[in-house]
């Protein structure tokens, strides 16, 4: 299957070696975002995609100098609301209804129920929720990037408080969670480019209920 040959040859990149992205293959990995599933259909996240130089050196001290940071092409932050408000919540089911040109008693009633029960949440517990979102959505960045045998690298490794600082999240209402890298491996330069994959066996990783 042409999907698990491209999620076999993907990996971890360690190293990349600055040559740019074709705009199509960012287009194309971007939209995969944006398709991706997400509770309520609320996509309580947004995207950063900077390839400003400057920007990538500012971001690289403080994710533990990872070099990917700055050579890759793209790098992507996930960004999640800090918490769900009405406004915010509104504003995605009146989208729902101007898209599909209707209003459906069930979607209404399900609308009242999340103004009811999430703006009032602890905000904590609110990001917490947006950021499992924001999850989905970089998982299928990173199949994306692999179908279009683009490379990435899948990051925890930051200070979030000084990445929403350079990026003015914090005024935005959001918060970093994840980041990924996009471009081309070094091949020369990269210690993982040649090891196997390494992955639990099927009987360690599934368990059938029939």
């Amino acid at each position: 299957m042409e999907l698990l040959d491209k999620l076999n040859w993907r990996y971890a990149t360690k190293a990349m070696n600055g040559q740019k992205i074709p705009q199509e293959k960012i287009d194309n990995i971007i939209e995969a975002i944006s398709l991706a599933p997400t509770s309520s259909g609320l996509q309580p996240f947004e995207v950063f995609v900077i390839t400003n130089q400057e920007v990538k050196d500012k971001i690289k001290p403080i994710a533990w100098n990872q070099s990917v940071v700055s050579d890759c092409s793209h790098l992507l932050v996930f960004a999640a609301w800090d918490t769900y408000t009405e406004e915010r919540i509104n504003k995605m089911f009146d989208l729902v209804n101007e898209v599909r040109g209707f209003k459906n008693e069930g979607w209404e009633n399900y609308r009242q129920m999340l103004l009811k029960g999430y703006p009032s949440r602890d905000p904590e517990i609110n990001f917490n929720h947006a950021a499992k979102q924001a999850y989905i959505a970089f998982s299928q960045a990173i199949t994306a990037a692999a179908f279009e045998q683009v490379d990435a690298t899948p990051m925890e490794g930051f200070d979030a408080n000084a990445l929403d600082e350079i990026l003015n999240l914090k005024e935005k209402g959001l918060r970093s969670c994840v980041l990924l890298p996009l471009g081309y491996r070094d091949t020369e330069n990269d210690w993982l480019v040649n090891l196997k994959k390494v992955r639990k066996s099927r009987e360690d990783l599934i368990t059938e209920v029939e």
